[in-house]
């Protein structure tokens, strides 16, 4: 259990830092390297967010996300995209006719020559490598690449209301009976070696989005074991979810889980602070 103090004199250093513009992640960075715990230190931010005004342009980080106004049906550059379900806290919205059936077999078969044994970061490095806990194969279209990869980039762009060129090229997953990904977060974790190098392509990861190809015919789920959500793959449909800060209180723990019964396509879109180069 922690035993620092959330002091006068440090809310009033994180509303010194708001009023200066600096980024939650910037006063974060700071804090830690001062000494303060992560925990100690994102409940300050969060205390004062929540309690302060002059804090607000904390609060204010541009994130991707989708039109306010709770509404059942967006428009999304070439196509009218339902939703489903939102969530505050953790930020997760589910969406369906996100892809044609047309637009999902085509993905599977532009990918499906190009399929490799899918690999996870290496933390030390900001490299990639083979992980037990991902037992799919994958690969990577580049942004563009095609027709296709350049229309669903628009429309995800158009939907969450983030550039095109601050977003990864689209990965395409097969998970095989049996296959899975084990609970994890898509940030970069600040307090690996290897973060500050992978960073330099474009900053944090704020958001994914997952789309189904195929409907599984058994298992496959995506899950949110910190939310206690689920989301059941169903070809066509999207799940998004952000993460303002790098930092497990943002509950973004997901996993896919093992496909029991045939198997499962997804596409993940991850949208990254700034150009993605």
């Amino acid at each position: 259990m922690s035993t620092q103090d959330i002091t006068p004199e440090l809310r009033a250093w994180i509303i010194a830092q708001a009023e200066a513009g600096h980024s939650p992640q910037s006063v974060l960075t700071a804090m830690r390297a001062s000494g303060w715990e992560e925990d100690v230190a994102l409940g300050a931010m969060e205390e004062v967010l929540q309690g302060r005004a002059s804090a607000v342009k904390l609060a204010a980080k541009p994130m991707p996300d989708v039109t306010t106004g709770h509404p059942n049906v967006v428009r999304a550059h070439d196509r009218d995209v339902t939703v489903l379900l939102q969530i505050q806290h953790p930020r997760i919205v589910v969406f369906s006719d996100f892809l044609s059936s047309e637009e999902c077999t085509e993905l599977m078969a532009q990918a499906q020559p190009r399929l490799a044994r899918s690999e996870t970061v290496v933390n030390a490095t900001g490299g990639s490598e083979v992980n037990a806990a991902r037992t799919s194969q994958g690969m990577f279209f580049a942004r563009g690449e095609s027709g296709l990869c350049a229309r669903i980039e628009a429309r995800i762009a158009a939907l969450l209301h983030w550039p095109v060129e601050n977003g990864e090229g689209i990965q395409i997953l097969r998970y095989a009976p049996g296959a899975e990904y084990r609970p994890h977060y898509d940030y970069f974790d600040p307090n690996h070696a290897g973060t500050p190098t992978i960073l330099q392509r474009g900053g944090q990861r704020v958001g994914t989005l997952l789309m189904y190809l195929n409907t599984p015919a058994a298992g496959g789920a995506t899950t949110f074991p910190d939310a206690g959500v689920t989301v059941h793959a169903v070809a066509g449909s999207a799940v998004f979810f952000a993460y303002p800060l790098p930092a497990p209180q943002t509950k973004t723990l997901h996993g896919g889980a093992p496909v029991t019964e045939g198997e499962k396509w997804v596409a993940t879109k991850w949208l990254r602070e700034g150009l993605f180069i």
